[in-house]
């Protein structure tokens, strides 16, 4: 089988494509024939070794995948070959065939297409925790997003809605928050790009307080840097501020700010609240699937590469050109 393959700490073009043998699986694990790989900005950062985990090297990155059971571990009772399933894997995505824990797999829908499925869980998911269990949404309640036209945000637009909120999306580009808007997005707001001095910080502070009515309850962040204090300062009394991610560097906050407002800054850290509350995550992913049973929400894939050119689509997602989710085929 192929495999992408990160040999040394660096950047998408540093990344090798290798053959090695198919594997097979432990007592509790499966084997996937992998269809979909969705592209996360963890994977940039992981083969940079700028991620929280640092798996030894050779490794594949890829956090997320959809594929089909091929070959079952003794042990194994939940999964039969064939089966359609999502594997969260955290790394070793990119290759054609995939050892995996069991427990670490999802059956999908019929209905449910390879590329929607491996865009699904870790996008859908981590807004899905942030919003419900760290955001404390109230119906009426104005939910802003930074970053929104990215999987997270599209993710957060989606199910922003369905839990009756007001929604601002905003975005580097009028292009983005159009398309943000077609997701479901009530209002937009086009923010500027690059490092933003102490008076643009100001004015896109007065531009969120003006686009909302006079402030917001819960920020989405998944962009960070200079963006971050402006839209804490718009927060309301007790509002929410969500720390979802920093592709424009981690920020400092003036915690008197804090203070003034009677609000919170909540971090979001997904992947470590699966791991310690299995039950409440197995509720959530019931509940996701039947927000898209519904079609309250559905995975937005704006780009597909093939496997031998998955540096490019970590490239392309680092760069910031997606919309929505990137997936590479098989």
């Amino acid at each position: 089988m192929k495999a992408v393959v990160s040999t040394q700490p660096g950047g998408p073009e540093t990344l090798e494509i290798v053959d090695l043998d198919s594997p097979e699986p432990g007592p509790k694990q499966v084997v996937l024939e992998v269809k979909a790989i969705g592209v996360n900005f963890p994977d940039s950062l992981i083969i940079e070794d700028r991620y929280q985990f640092k798996p030894e090297r050779p490794f594949s990155p890829g956090g997320e995948v959809s594929g089909i059971v091929t070959k079952v571990g003794a042990e194994v009772t939940s999964l039969k070959e064939g089966q359609r399933v999502i594997g969260s894997c955290g790394w070793g995505g990119f290759r054609e065939e995939l050892e995996i824990d069991a427990n670490r797999c999802i059956p999908i829908p019929d209905e449910m297409p390879f590329d929607e499925a491996s865009a699904f869980i870790l996008t859908y998911g981590t807004s899905y925790y942030g919003l419900k269990r760290r955001g404390d949404p109230k119906p009426g309640e104005t939910l802003f997003i930074l970053g929104a036209a990215g999987g997270v945000g599209v993710a957060a637009i989606e199910l922003g809605k369905a839990m009756g909120l007001k929604v601002i999306a905003a975005c580097s580009t009028q292009e983005k928050v159009d398309f943000c808007l077609s997701k479901g997005a009530d209002v937009g707001l086009v923010y500027p790009t690059g490092e933003l001095d102490r008076g643009q910080q100001k004015e896109l502070s007065n531009q969120i307080k003006e686009i909302s009515g006079g402030g917001v309850d819960i920020v989405y962040d998944a962009v960070g840097g200079d963006y971050a204090e402006p839209t804490l300062r718009a927060l309301n009394w007790e509002g929410r501020y969500l720390v979802i991610g920093f592709p424009a560097g981690i920020p400092k906050i003036p915690l008197n700010l804090t203070l003034l407002k009677s609000c919170d800054i909540r971090g979001v850290f997904w992947g470590a609240w699966v791991r310690q509350f299995p039950d409440q995550y197995e509720t959530d992913v019931k509940e996701l699937f039947d927000f898209y049973k519904e079609g309250k929400i559905k995975p937005h894939v704006s780009k597909t590469f093939p496997l031998d050119q998955a540096g490019d689509a970590i490239k392309h997602l680092s760069d910031r050109k997606a919309t929505g989710k990137v997936v590479v085929l098989t």
